[in-house]
């Protein structure tokens, strides 16, 4: 049985249909990574998963539960952690504080404490900020602390939205090496990624997006090979 299995999901913004009825699952262990072009579901996608937005239909289940209609706080509770497009860190707490945030749902400080240390151990540039507030950092040090604040909830399955967006290509390679860190230290992860070749080489598969509706589902290694993926998204035409 999948960690994840989302069916025929539908999303709606008003009378706008963001989500046309997509489909997809993700493994224990895995990487997956969901591509497409801008607007073309893909943070709906994750919100929708996360309780941050209710589906018009369709049906997401995670470990057995479903989720469909579920508050975003019973999800986080459950097991499933966001770090959302943007960052989203709290910018006049302290780098400390929003760690502790991200564990409001949990209590055992002597967890609490071991699972920040985990933090600090895969996020080292965080531990000598702890006391900085946040939104005095850099923009590849609040992604670190977005992850890492989602992290706190001691998730099963990380979403991961844009986990590169804005970064300088050095910090780009230091946030992929952290997300196969992360997989290799037991999360589940689906990411979103605008930097296609660089997520289909750590996932294990991926989905293509456009316009709401799932156009391509196969391992990363087939949809690098695909020249119609690579003319599209990977900067190639086959």
């Amino acid at each position: 049985m999948s960690l994840l299995l989302v069916e025929n999901l539908v999303a709606r913004y008003g009378r706008i249909t963001a989500l046309g009825g997509i489909s997809l699952h993700v493994d224990e262990g895995e990487i997956v990574a969901l591509i497409g072009a801008n607007g073309a579901g893909k943070t709906t996608t994750l919100r929708a998963i996360s309780g941050l937005l209710r589906p018009a239909s369709g049906r997401v289940t995670f470990d057995g539960h479903d989720l469909t209609g579920i508050a975003p706080h019973a999800i986080v509770r459950l097991g499933v952690g966001h770090a959302p497009e943007g960052r989203r860190v709290f910018p006049r707490m302290t780098v400390r504080e929003n760690l502790e945030l991200g564990a409001y749902t949990r209590s055992g400080k002597r967890e609490i404490a071991a699972d920040s240390e985990r933090v600090l151990e895969i996020f080292p540039r965080l531990r000598e900020r702890l006391e900085q507030r946040a939104g005095t950092m850099s923009g590849g040090e609040q992604q670190m602390l977005a992850i890492g604040r989602a992290l706190m909830a001691r998730p099963r399955l990380l979403l991961l939205d844009e986990p590169s967006l804005g970064l300088s290509p050095l910090l780009v390679q230091t946030i992929f090496g952290v997300i196969r860190e992360i997989n290799a230290r037991g999360t589940t992860i689906l990411l979103i990624e605008q930097n296609a070749t660089q997520a289909l080489a750590i996932a294990s598969r991926g989905y293509v997006l456009e316009v709401g509706r799932v156009t391509h589902a196969d391992s990363s290694a087939n949809l690098v090979a695909s020249p119609l993926v690579q003319a599209a998204y990977l900067g190639g035409a086959g």
